[in-house]
Order: structure tokens, then sequence, then C-alpha cells
């Protein structure tokens, strides 16, 4: 049997992370906020009706909760912190914190949480989980993990949105995932409603990546 690998060469630990991010080595990484969440925000303000059903003066806005699951620098969390989203960004690496909490500055109004996306306390559903280079950074035998909490974080009707990058590389990460295989992956508790293709990807993710829209049934 082959000796295990070192903490620092297994994507599936923190110390992989850790040590890239410390090192500079981010390729993944970007200050940009991508076109196609622009337009999806621009779709979905901030603050919604309490009950979207009730149309009266009575019924008052309710602020949209927001996660971002492996945040890393959390840049786009401070875009959607700035346009009134109650935003938590969330990653298991602590250096990858250190580098958001910079990012972040004093006029943060989010919570910014070092946690285990599959094991933390949400306090409550989210409305929207946004997907940004994080199921791609995890090997294949957690996808199924990684279904299974998203259906428990988002309630019915709400919505995981992002960046899913296609392909049949086996190497990674970045890990790809072929179009049925997220299909198979998400089905039984999404329905797929927007997938377009994405012109402002970082070089990493040139051509491979779409933005889709998943709802929670």
């Amino acid at each position: 049997m082959a000796p295990d690998k070192p903490a620092e060469q297994r994507p599936e630990l923190a110390d992989f992370w850790d040590l890239r991010f410390r090192s500079g080595m981010t390729p993944w990484e970007t200050q940009r906020v991508p076109t196609a969440l622009r337009e999806f925000v621009a779709r979905h303000p901030a603050f919604a009706p309490a009950d979207p059903a009730d149309v009266t003066s009575r019924s008052l806005p309710c602020r949209r909760r927001v996660l971002i699951p492996g945040c890393g620098s959390a840049h786009d969390a401070t875009f959607l912190d700035t346009l009134g989203w109650e935003t938590i960004a969330l990653d298991f690496s602590a250096a990858a914190i250190a580098t958001a909490r910079s990012t972040l500055g004093d006029g943060w109004r989010g919570q910014l949480l070092c946690a285990d996306f599959f094991t933390f306390d949400p306090g409550k559903a989210f409305d929207v989980i946004y997907e940004r280079a994080f199921l791609c950074s995890m090997p294949r035998q957690l996808r199924t993990n990684y279904a299974k909490r998203m259906a428990e974080l988002l309630p019915p009707g709400g919505l995981l949105v992002g960046f899913f990058l296609f392909g049949d590389e086996l190497r990674g990460p970045p890990f790809e995932i072929l179009p049925q295989q997220l299909e198979d992956l998400l089905s039984a508790h999404f329905s797929r409603r927007e997938d377009h293709s994405v012109d402002d990807s970082l070089a990493l993710f040139a051509g491979r990546e779409r933005w889709q829209v998943w709802q929670r049934l």
C-alpha cells in the first residue's frame, strides 16, 4: 500500500490551501467581480418582500442571506456586502481567512468564518449559495456530500448559483466535472434554471466554465 501523502498535498485538507495562500500560489483568485454575478444581483436585489405573495405596504422587505463557501480572498463577498446582502464568507483554510480579513477591511458588515463547510452550524437557512471554484477544489469522492450539504443549507426555492468547471481531465485541482455528472449530482434536490457560457473567465478556467442557477426543489 502506498504511503499517505503529506497533508499539504491533499486538497481535502486545509493544509493544502494554507500552503498556497501563504506562498501566493492562487491563480484562481481575482479582484474582478465577474459579469454573470453582477447580472444576477441586478435581477435579485438584496432586499425582497418578506412574503412575496403579499404586495401590500405591510409586507416589510427581507434582507437576502448568501453563503460563499471556499471564499478565499473574499473579493466577491465584499461586492455582495456593499450591495446590502447579508453575506457569510466561509473557508476552512486559516491562511485564506487571513487574506480575506485583509480584503474585507473595516467596512465589512457580514460574517467571516473559519470553518468546515460540511459541519458548520449555519444558524438559519440561506437564500442563495454562491459557487465559485469551490466544487472544483475538492476531490471527487466528496461530491456526493457537497450536493447533500447544499440541499441541507437551502430551503425550497433557494438558489445555488455560480460557476461550474466542465471537462474530463482527471487530474486536479481544479477537478473538472462532466455536464451529465453535475446533472446526476444535483437533480435529486435541484432544478437547473439558468445555464450559459462565461466570457470573462480567469486563464485557469477559460473555455471550460459555465454560469448556472439551480433552484432547490
